[in-house]
């Protein structure tokens, strides 16, 4: 995971067969998945290569998911997302879900560019120092 601004900073899985996903995942690219749990809902699951996290599975439940085919996530790290998305909007884009905080994680919004595609953009939460 990078935290520079700009740059590719996770990517995350949105299905709606997490179990299948894993067992898909685990074979075709070798990842070690470990499950993180996230409040009350199913676990999010955490793809490792090595000791390196490099990718996530969620499982889509509930109703904010009716018509939203299962679909890889890109996450862009920016410095500030707030400030970004006033840029987004100004700039012709769409901000589909506003800024919302996932602690240990970061500060995440969803938005469309001009031409309609999806995104996100986060800053991501300081990481303790290693």
């Amino acid at each position: 995971m990078s935290e520079q601004h700009g740059s590719i900073h996770w990517s995350e899985l949105m299905t709606r067969d997490a179990a299948k996903a894993r067992a898909f995942f685990a074979k075709v690219a070798g990842w070690n998945i470990q499950e993180m749990q996230m409040g009350d809902g199913p676990p999010y699951l955490v793809c490792m290569q090595g000791e390196k996290p490099v990718a996530g599975i969620m499982n889509m439940e509930g109703p904010q998911f009716d018509g939203t085919p299962a679909m890889w996530m890109t996450y862009i790290a920016v410095d500030d997302v707030d400030k970004a998305c006033e840029t987004v909007s100004a700039e012709g884009g769409t901000v589909v879900q506003p800024c919302f905080d996932v602690e240990g994680v970061g500060r995440i919004a969803m938005i469309q560019d001009p031409n309609g595609a999806m995104v996100g953009i986060m800053t991501p939460a300081a990481r303790p120092e290693e």
